[in-house]
């Protein structure tokens, strides 16, 4: 009678351990999938970060562009004055001798 309700406490022990171990390897997979998800996510954030640092590079380069774009067009003002001038000068000059 004894050995019998040992056998069957080791019985229940033995369910009890199994259904432990099942449980440990469940949330030891759950726990590498979300890993890998992790992984992932830490990735793609990485990739964006890169993205957006090569934006900042070209907006950077861009500015520059256009800084210069209107650096160049302030020069070509000021020559278009300039050549104004001189042909309203030639003009005023032209104008004198015909008179």
């Amino acid at each position: 009678m004894v050995v019998a309700e040992v056998e069957v406490k080791l019985g229940r022990l033995e369910s009890i351990v199994e259904q432990i171990g099942e449980a440990v390897l469940s949330t030891t997979e759950t726990i590498e999938r979300l890993a890998y998800r992790v992984d992932n996510l830490s990735a793609q954030v990485e990739e964006q970060g890169k993205q957006v640092q090569q934006q900042g590079y070209q907006i950077l380069a861009l500015c520059d562009a256009v800084q210069t774009l209107a650096e160049i067009q302030d020069n070509s003002l000021q020559k278009l004055s300039q050549l104004t001038q001189s042909l309203e000068r030639l003009m005023t000059l032209v104008e004198e001798s015909d008179d």
